[in-house]
């Protein structure tokens, strides 16, 4: 919501919002000029006088506000169908996927600002190298991350289609696997005439969508010399980051360097690579641009040090998020021990998926999980975070632990770490604050204890 206010105060309307809490993306909207009030109120239909109303998905037709629009003849919109008209105007670069479109989509919108396409960006995530998490750009593209979350990418016609990957997640909009099959076909259908679709061969779901037969103009990337681009001769550095080498057709198209770490963002670097090509970028530039791309906020990103002990913060709210971004810290930071700090999101999803929540963390050395980040959700009885801490105990690991909120949560993390181990804090909902919680007792701790040596 946040992006789509940017791009239109850009484009030259009069903007204003609401929201109940106060968030970076609130402040960086204020000082694009974007007045804000909090709490939600009909009386800013007053104050304001919009000629349109836009809401996120998340809020129910019932709200007081969209009520009181309809009754005034006031255009009531969801944010898809806003972004989604300026998108189709555009030529469309479109990112799909239940992981990985955030990262994949800000790799492809930094290597097009970096060969100087000004392309016009709406994404998820705050891109580190730009600052934001949109921008009106004065070129001829356009590159959107897509949700699939509420079936709203069904709007977008991309010239460009993107499909990192496809799982079973958004439970209350997907009841099967199937159905999120179907959503995708639907949506990989609904691309301009002729737009190459970039999809990843190595996934299940994405392999069942090129199986199906529905996917026209596929362009197929992977591991390997097998697909239209794959990589091979990997090597994860230490510290963060990979080397390995891009082919095109099989043929090399030369050595790639990578800042971000994990097997996964390989893969969506080659999506990148695939995108830019369809974009007419060379090899070479993308290839530049990837070897300083820093990522996006929350996507692995370090919170900072203390104590010998280095802290991350990541946006995972999904069990195969969660394994991908264990797995780069392990690669990145080996024979560490790695401590995990999960807040889980949603009840639905946490419901469905409990058991591989649990059967994900057991690889981390210590466990600690906070109460469920609701969303937009009513609870549902009986569902807690002690159904993924039940499942760890009965698989051996009775020192995971619940944790009652983020005060308790710093305090077990400091008391169960030392120097050499590696905190990561997961979740899609508030946890980012968390990081910087647990950085600060750290070194308070640290502080204390060199006193004290120094004293003796």
């Amino acid at each position: 919501m946040s992006g789509l206010a940017l791009l239109l105060e850009a484009m030259g309307h009069s903007v204003s919002g609401c929201d109940m809490e106060n968030t970076f993306y609130l402040g960086r909207l204020r000082q694009n000029g974007v007045n804000i009030e909090m709490s939600h109120n009909k009386e800013h239909l007053d104050i304001y006088k919009p000629g349109l109303i836009i809401h996120t998905s998340a809020i129910a037709q019932d709200h007081p506000e969209l009520i009181e629009a309809r009754k005034r003849g006031i255009r009531v919109a969801r944010r898809a169908e806003i972004l989604s008209a300026i998108f189709n105007e555009k030529k469309g670069v479109g990112v799909a996927g239940t992981h990985g479109k955030t990262t994949t989509s800000s790799m492809i919108s930094f290597v097009s600002e970096f060969a100087g396409r000004r392309p016009t960006v709406a994404i998820g995530g705050e891109l580190s190298d730009i600052g934001c998490n949109a921008k009106l750009g004065e070129g001829e593209y356009m590159v959107a991350e897509l949700d699939e979350s509420d079936g709203s990418f069904e709007l977008f016609s991309p010239n460009v289609t993107v499909v990192t990957n496809v799982d079973w997640d958004h439970i209350d909009h997907y009841p099967t696997f199937e159905s999120v099959i179907e959503g995708f076909g639907r949506f990989i259908t609904g691309s301009k005439p002729g737009a190459p679709v970039i999809i990843c061969a190595e996934d299940a779901g994405t392999s069942k969508l090129l199986a199906s037969g529905t996917v026209e103009n596929a362009v197929t990337y992977g591991w390997g010399r097998g697909w239209r681009w794959g990589a091979e001769d990997l090597r994860l550095l230490d510290g963060g980051g990979s080397v390995f080498t891009a082919y095109k057709d099989g043929i090399p198209a030369g050595e790639m360097r990578l800042r971000l770490s994990g097997e996964h963002n390989v893969l969506n670097s080659l999506a990148a690579l695939a995108a830019s090509d369809a974009m007419g970028i060379p090899f070479k530039t993308a290839a530049e641009a990837l070897s300083i791309f820093n990522g996006a906020k929350r996507r692995l990103q370090v919170v900072g040090e203390a104590g010998g002990v280095l802290i991350y913060d990541d946006y995972g709210h999904h069990p195969n998020e969660i394994a991908a971004t264990m797995r780069a810290l392990a690669g990145a930071f080996r024979n560490r021990p790695i401590h995990v700090v999960f807040q889980p999101h949603r009840y639905t999803r946490t419901q469905a998926l409990f058991a591989d929540f649990a059967k994900v963390l057991c690889a981390a050395e210590g466990i600690y999980l906070l109460p469920i980040y609701s969303a937009d959700e009513t609870p549902i009885s009986g569902v807690s975070s002690f159904l993924i801490s039940d499942e760890l105990h009965l698989a051996g690991r009775s020192d995971a632990v619940v944790c009652g909120d983020f005060q308790e949560a710093a305090d077990l993390v400091c008391e169960g770490v030392k120097p050499g181990c590696v905190v990561l804090t997961i979740g899609a909902g508030s946890v980012e604050e968390l990081g910087g919680q647990i950085l600060a007792e750290l070194r308070k701790r640290t502080a204390v204890e060199n006193a004290a040596a120094v004293s003796a």
